[in-house]
C-alpha cells in the first residue's frame, strides 16, 4: 500500500491562499497519476486536480486559473497551490495516488484528508 500524508489545510478568509502538500511513501512499480480531490459536507467527492507521471495536469472547471498542482523534485511530493479562495472551496481535501505495485497489481490509495475552511 502507498501511504499518503496531506498537510497544509486550515482556516482562511475569502480571497486568501493556501498550499497543500501530499507526501507519498511505499513501494511503487509504476505511478500513473496523483490527484487532489475534495468533499464538501453533503456532497460527493470530486476531482480537483490531477498530475500524471509524465507531468501533465488537468483541473476541474470550478478551480481553473485559481488552483495549481505541481510535483516536487523527488517526485514523491505533490502540492496544490490554492489562490483566490471562495467559501464554496470549503471541504476536506484528499490526496490520491494510482498506479501499479507490479506488472499486474493496480493500486488506488488515499490520504486521510486535510480540512480547508474559507470563512470571514
Amino acid at each position: 500500500q502507498v501511504q499518503l500524508v496531506e498537510s497544509g489545510g486550515g482556516v482562511v478568509q475569502p480571497g486568501g491562499s493556501l498550499t497543500l502538500s501530499c507526501t507519498s511513501s511505499g513501494n511503487v512499480f509504476r505511478l500513473v497519476a496523483m490527484g487532489w480531490y475534495r468533499q464538501a459536507p453533503g456532497k460527493e467527492r470530486e476531482l480537483v486536480a490531477q498530475i500524471t507521471s509524465g507531468g501533465s495536469t488537468n483541473y476541474a472547471d470550478s478551480v481553473m486559473g485559481r488552483f495549481t498542482m505541481s510535483r516536487g523534485d523527488t517526485g514523491n511530493t505533490v502540492y496544490l497551490q490554492i489562490n483566490s479562495l471562495k467559501p464554496e472551496d470549503t471541504a476536506i481535501y484528499y490526496c490520491n495516488a494510482r498506479g501499479y505495485r507490479d506488472y499486474v497489481s493496480p493500486f488506488d490509495d488515499w490520504g486521510q484528508g486535510t480540512q480547508v475552511t474559507v470563512s470571514s
